[in-house]
């Protein structure tokens, strides 16, 4: 029996100051990664009018790919390499920060509900100076088994592919379930793969997983099984394993203690390493970086701290 490791979330505050609250459960402190996906924050459904919605001030990130994904709502997205785009449902926005990237995200006045996930990939120490980089990706619902319906947003599944560049082996996709539907489909044996439960509930390889749960397997497994007893929508994620240990710390990814140390004194200095967000009107001009713990940083491997 194929077994499903289930993390449950913890609720973190997003944003400083004001900040709208998220369920995060990666990273967990017995897992650092599914793939090379590192970090997954899960939010609503919020009603803007009581929470005042999502308003994070231009703030920094460093070795690693953001990925917007909505499910109601509209975000809209200003980064320092000049693009200003919309987050809709159904459409993927996966920046790559590089080198450094600085952007800001809020939700529009339209808005009034805001649910979705934020999700981060680290970029392979060969790749984590990239320059900056914005894709986008409209993903068309497509019906992959009986009262199963998928959006993939990343790689491949059931034969359904989306165009966006990656630099790891990586699977992201919406998936939903009518009540009682089952879906069996072929999986790659080479890739780790996690399910979150967005609505409803499902059985992962007959473990369940409710609101918010996050299941996660082991690479091996030639199949992929779910099972809803009630309308459920869920986020199918996966990847190769990701062995290289990071150090991660508020929005920056890097290598050890000191390259977090510089990374923290360039933002706060507002050096060119991150350039300006054009455009930003909210309520801070930039999000100052917290103060770093008193102790060195340790670096995470997949299953936790090292």
């Amino acid at each position: 029996m194929t077994e499903v490791h289930v993390l449950t979330p913890r609720e973190v505050p997003l944003g400083g100051p004001r900040s709208m609250t998220v369920r995060r459960t990666l990273p967990h402190r017995d897992r650092s990664f599914v793939g090379a996906w590192c970090f997954v924050d899960h939010y609503g459904p919020d009603d803007v009018a009581t929470t005042s919605g999502m308003d994070v001030p231009p703030h920094p990130h460093t070795g690693l790919q953001t990925v917007s994904w909505l499910f109601e709502g509209e975000v809209e997205h200003r980064d320092s390499g000049g693009v200003h785009a919309m987050v809709r449902p159904g459409e993927v926005n996966l920046m790559t920060s590089g080198h450094g990237i600085a952007h800001s995200e809020v939700s529009t006045p339209d808005t009034t509900t805001l649910h979705g996930v934020q999700l981060w990939v680290v970029l392979p120490e060969a790749d984590r100076d990239l320059e900056r980089e914005f894709q986008h990706h409209a993903a068309p619902v497509v019906s992959v088994a009986e009262g199963v319906d998928a959006r993939v947003f990343i790689g491949t599944l059931g034969g359904h592919g989306s165009p966006v560049r990656t630099r790891t082996p990586l699977l992201g996709a919406e998936v939903t379930l009518a009540a009682g539907a089952s879906w069996t489909v072929p999986a790659d044996p080479a890739y780790e793969h996690a399910l979150l439960v967005d609505t409803g509930s499902a059985t992962f390889f007959g473990t369940w997983l409710g609101h918010g749960d996050l299941g996660v397997v082991d690479a091996g497994p030639t199949e992929l099984t779910l099972v809803a007893e009630e309308p459920t929508r869920a986020v199918l994620l996966g990847g190769t394993p990701y062995d290289e240990p990071i150090v991660m710390w508020w929005n920056f990814i890097g290598r050890d203690h000191d390259e977090i140390v510089a990374f923290r004194e360039q933002w706060q200095a507002r050096a060119g390493r991150f350039g300006e967000v054009e455009g930003y009107a909210g309520r801070l001009a930039w999000l100052p970086a917290p103060e770093l713990p008193a102790g060195r940083l340790r670096s995470r491997d997949r299953h936790g701290r090292r």
